[in-house]
């Protein structure tokens, strides 16, 4: 999901800092993620201090652990989705209300990413990160713990979307700013395995999460998944040091300039980020739902087909990120949006078994495309000196529009009934909730090929700013 984190973009985007840092102005900004510090001509923070081997692997392997169990969470929504609105959930009135339910996930997927405008000011203005990250850790954790215990949709709001979003941003971006702090030659390498955690930690969490919720049910399998986020969480933390030397230069502005803000690209981009965000986050989520009630899988295989999505989109960064580099990373990124909208279209839209099971992999390709390039593209098109607000920026609207895509998509199902074995009338209702689940296709796809047409916009407009068209950008 992007729901998920972007493992080859991240990479690609702090080679490019390097490289270009040469040509800027001492002391520039630069952002990870959203998260900003200051680089000197070198591409390296003032003062950095020169710490040991063993303490980087350690915050490398912190920074894994985390993405592998914040973004982890976020990209297995979808069982916590196909739970809550089935015949068995624990919600009253939550059976067969998508839109609803669907809304508890985007609201803490959302918030991971837009809750940067709050958390970057903290990490700013308090030097012990490490604290923050704890505090976010707890109360990611008491999000989950506390919504064992509902029982009406309005506390999962509470609980699993405000408390789990709010806390996994405030856990999320302080590692993610002071890890590439400490590493000069070796800052790509490390933060490629620090995001290759997000998708592992969805191939592992999406069949042990299954397996807790068919064995102990809902309310043992969320206070296992709490505990155990904050078990590891308080170790993970804890490797993070006070701030000091490259650490100390971790800023949180994210003000974009007026100037900028009235750029066309910036609004297509914009535009196409909002698009793509809410596009990326229906698949994800109503993977496993469509599988269960329209191509009468499994719940276990549900399961299965969302971990296979989630591997193969994290393996299609890295191989995005790649070819990238031969044909070019706007290029690149332009066709996989568009690609992504035509894959839903052409293998989801009216699927059977054989086409769904070829969109779960070739969307998962496609999809991690956009995820991948997008913050390399952003320092192509606005420069080194705008990255870190523009970066910032287009999180935080990634961020709203996770909060809207799968909710719409869930007002166009409608109340329905999960699978059609509990309908009165199989083939009926099985032709009913088919044709709806199109429909969700189309806008889908809408979005997706919408986001596309933005991106290639800009893509036009970036060629004609710099005065005159490249095949390769």
């Amino acid at each position: 999901m992007d729901s998920t984190a972007n493992v080859s973009g991240d990479v690609l985007t702090l080679r490019n800092i390097t490289s270009h840092s040469s040509h800027a102005q001492r002391n520039e900004s630069a952002s990870i993620n959203g998260v900003n510090y200051q680089v000197n001509e070198n591409g390296e923070p003032p003062d950095a201090p020169q710490p040991s081997q063993t303490y980087q692997c350690l915050l490398v392997f912190a920074g894994f652990m985390m993405t592998f169990h914040v973004i982890g969470i976020n990209s297995i929504y979808g069982l916590f989705q196909e739970f809550y609105t089935s015949s068995d959930t624990n919600i009253v009135g939550a059976q067969g209300q998508d839109a609803l339910v669907s809304l508890v996930g985007t609201i803490g997927s959302g918030l991971t990413w837009s809750g940067s405008v709050f958390v970057n000011p903290m990490i700013r203005r308090f030097d012990n990160v490490k604290l923050i990250s704890l505090v976010g850790a707890f109360v990611m954790s008491l999000g989950l713990f506390s919504a064992s215990f509902c029982t009406q949709l309005w506390q999962l709001y509470i609980t699993q979307g405000l408390l789990y979003g709010i806390g996994s941003s405030m856990y999320y971006f302080p590692i993610m700013s002071l890890t590439p702090a400490y590493f000069d030659r070796n800052r790509g390498a490390a933060m490629g395995i620090v995001l290759a955690g997000s998708g592992v930690g969805g191939l592992v969490l999406s069949p042990v999460f299954h397996t807790l919720l068919t064995r102990l049910g809902i309310q043992w399998a969320l206070r296992i998944l709490g505990i155990w986020n904050f078990l590891l969480g308080i170790p993970i933390s804890s490797v993070l040091t006070k701030k000091h030397g490259a650490a100390a230069n971790v800023a949180g502005r994210t003000r974009v300039s007026m100037a900028m803000i009235k750029r066309g690209t910036f609004i297509l981009q914009s535009l196409g980020a909002l698009l793509q965000a809410a596009g990326n986050m229906v698949p994800v989520y109503f993977l496993t739902t469509y599988s269960v009630a329209v191509l009468s899988y499994s719940s276990s295989t549900g399961s299965l087909l969302l971990a296979v999505n989630t591997a193969v989109n994290s393996a299609a960064r890295i191989g995005m990120g790649i070819l990238a580099d031969r044909v070019g990373r706007q290029n690149t990124m332009v066709l996989s949006v568009l690609f992504s909208g035509v894959a839903v279209f052409a293998l989801w839209y009216d699927s059977d078994r054989t086409r769904f099971l070829a969109f779960v992999v070739f969307y998962g390709i496609l999809a991690g495309g956009y995820n991948a390039l997008l913050p390399t593209t952003i320092t192509e098109v606005y420069g080194v000196q705008n990255y870190s607000s523009v970066n910032a920026f287009i999180y935080f609207i990634r961020g709203l529009g996770a909060l809207f895509g799968a909710p719409v998509a869930g007002l166009i199902l409608g109340s329905h009934q999960r699978s059609a074995r509990f309908a009165g009338d199989t083939i009926a209702n099985m032709s009913m909730l088919k044709n709806r689940y199109n429909e969700v296709a189309i806008f889908d796809g809408v979005l997706l090929l919408a986001a596309g047409v933005c991106v290639a916009y800009v893509r036009w407009l970036d060629a004609r700013d710099k005065g005159g068209w490249s095949w390769k950008a």
